[in-house]
């Protein structure tokens, strides 16, 4: 895929946050789990547990120094469908995968169906919208993208994954030169492997959301 066909059809990436979180969020920029807890310093138990097990909840983690960080929660899988979906990879390795990148949506429509989901849609969550272009220009070569949702693994999901499904904007299979698809191929989500540390003019807006509806700016 050329990055300039990227960036056309796809100008804004979306990443979900907890409610919150923004101001951590905004001095320590977009840190992967894996990042997070390397700056944390967490013990090596808490650690391996966060990024190989799943997480049925969301995790704080406290630090004297960095204060509050918030680890998404991994409701969205399940184990064994997890389990019979991966090609070459056991569930732990596929964790550390996930908690190694930091996660944006190129589709509006794809966040949304994330905040209108059963184990999300009675919360309020922190919406960041950042400008592809800028973000492409800083972060290219840390950049892989993916065909599905990779946090998602239930009974009826089909999609197989494994050490190839991540990959570089040049590797990547393209998509609909004219407009992103609502089915078939499409791009569905940009990655990040480590996160994104320096968010100065990447950030386009950050809004608190509840289901579809914005219910304050706050960038």
């Amino acid at each position: 895929m050329r990055t300039d066909d990227l960036i056309r059809l796809y100008p804004q990436v979306f990443h979900m946050a907890a409610d919150g979180s923004w101001p951590s969020i905004e001095r320590h920029g977009l840190l992967s789990s894996t990042a997070l807890a390397e700056r944390w310093e967490l013990e090596d138990a808490h650690r391996a547990r966060l990024l190989t097990e799943r997480r049925e909840e969301s995790q704080v983690l406290e630090h004297q120094t960095h204060g509050t960080a918030v680890v998404r929660d991994q409701k969205p899988i399940h184990e064994p469908s997890l389990a019979e979906a991966l090609d070459g990879m056991t569930p732990a390795d596929w964790y550390r995968e996930l908690n190694s990148r930091v996660f944006f949506f190129l589709r509006q429509q794809r966040l949304l169906e994330l905040l209108g989901a059963r184990s999300y849609r009675n919360d309020t969550h922190t919406v960041i919208t950042l400008d592809t272009a800028k973000l492409v220009k800083r972060y290219g070569h840390s950049i892989e993208l993916c065909a599905i949702n990779s946090g998602f693994a239930q009974r009826h999901s089909k999609a197989r994954r494994g050490p190839g499904t991540f990959q570089s904007i040049r590797d990547y299979r393209h998509p609909e030169r004219d407009e992103p698809r609502t089915s078939g191929h499409d791009v569905a989500e940009l990655t990040v492997r480590g996160g994104v540390t320096d968010l100065s003019d990447l950030v386009i807006r950050v809004d608190r959301m509840h289901g579809p509806h914005v219910i304050e700016r706050i960038v």
